[in-house]
């Protein structure tokens, strides 16, 4: 193994933990011997910094036969006589004659004792320290997973939400392009072009959980200009959107389910028809998407509506409780039904699709 990889691990803040516990026996100790506090920290820290080191090597090392924490034992005791004789060198002694001294000797051997003590605490302090962590990354891990789980099923009720967009325009529309072949053929041939127009912006976007404020206008001028060649006087509509609101993400669908609720129960209903007006705009770090028309006045059941309640839900899964949908009454009648979120959110990116 390299170098960097047996090492590691090894901190500045390892290295104050092992001088703080050095310190710390030297002064629980001293009083039991002859030597100066001095010299036995001397001792102590050179036994400490020996152990560390092979203990983070010991720590680094895999091999299959042997455990880790058997390796790391090993490293305590190598480390301590390791230590020893630093020590005698940092302090002019010749490891080979202090040897040949029975005092000396005995000496080395309690130096050697003490440190298999102390390199014992320290390894137990790493084992703790180094098992805190490991679970800390392991709940760290989980609370990742669950987070990926928790996004992947908010994506998967996004695209349920997104299927139940109401399709019976769809229908009707066929229905009166087929009428229009007999009467008006060239008015069911516009009428036709406006729904191509129409499935082809709005099909893509079905299927993604994310899309930006322009597409979603396209959809809903496509979507609109369909509806006009069935409605003709009835239907009259406008888009205002400024140029540098374009770009900005936007959940796919909803914009057109609120286009889809304004016709249904505003325009629909009322004999005259009236018109429909989108515009976009940001204030204060909101996006604000607003569909408004001139139909009938406001209907409480409708705000309780199927579409109205997938937009309130698709709102809260991706952005909480900052964003919402705002229904209010316009004067002199009609209805405004307003989309606000903050300007700067993302989406989730849609998961791939089958074949990319």
């Amino acid at each position: 193994m390299p170098l960097p990889a047996l090492l590691e691990g090894l901190s500045w803040r390892r290295v104050a933990w092992t001088a703080a516990l050095a310190t710390l026996v030297t002064a629980a100790i001293v009083r039991a011997f002859e030597n100066t506090f001095l010299d036995l920290l001397v001792s102590a820290l050179c036994v400490g910094f020996s152990i560390m080191l092979l203990v983070t090597v010991a720590g680094n090392v895999r091999l299959r036969r042997i455990p880790r924490e058997a390796l790391q034992a090993l490293a305590v005791v190598a480390g301590s006589m390791i230590g020893t004789i630093i020590t005698s060198i940092v302090k002019g002694r010749n490891p080979a004659i202090m040897l040949q001294h029975d005092e000396a000797l005995w000496r080395v051997l309690l130096t050697t004792s003490l440190g298999v003590g102390f390199g014992g605490v320290i390894l137990l302090v790493y084992m703790y320290r180094e098992q805190k962590a490991r679970a800390a990354a392991e709940a760290h891990r989980a609370e990742a997973e669950r987070q990926r789980i928790e996004k992947q099923m908010v994506v998967a009720q996004l695209k349920t939400m997104q299927a139940q967009v109401e399709p019976h325009f769809l229908f009707n529309t066929l229905a009166t392009v087929r009428h229009l072949v007999e009467v008006d053929p060239a008015q069911a041939g516009r009428m036709l072009d406006s729904l191509i127009a129409y499935l082809r912006a709005a099909l893509p976007q079905m299927r993604e959980a994310g899309t930006t404020v322009g597409r979603e206008f396209a959809l809903a001028r496509a979507y609109l200009e369909v509806l006009q060649v069935r409605m003709g006087p009835r239907l009259a509509f406008s888009l205002t959107l400024p140029p540098e609101l374009a770009d900005r993400p936007m959940p796919p669908m909803m914009l057109i389910s609120l286009v889809e609720n304004a016709i249904k129960h505003g325009l629909e209903p009322v004999e005259e028809g009236g018109r429909i007006d989108l515009a976009a705009r940001e204030t204060g770090g909101e996006l604000q998407v607003q569909v408004a028309n001139t139909g009938a006045s406001l209907d409480p059941a409708a705000r309780g509506g199927t579409g109205l309640s997938n937009i309130r839900e698709r709102l809260a899964a991706l952005y909480g409780a900052s964003a919402r949908l705002v229904i209010e009454e316009q004067r002199p009648r009609g209805v405004i039904a307003r989309i606000e979120i903050p300007a700067a959110a993302d989406l989730p990116a849609s998961p791939p699709r089958r074949g990319d």
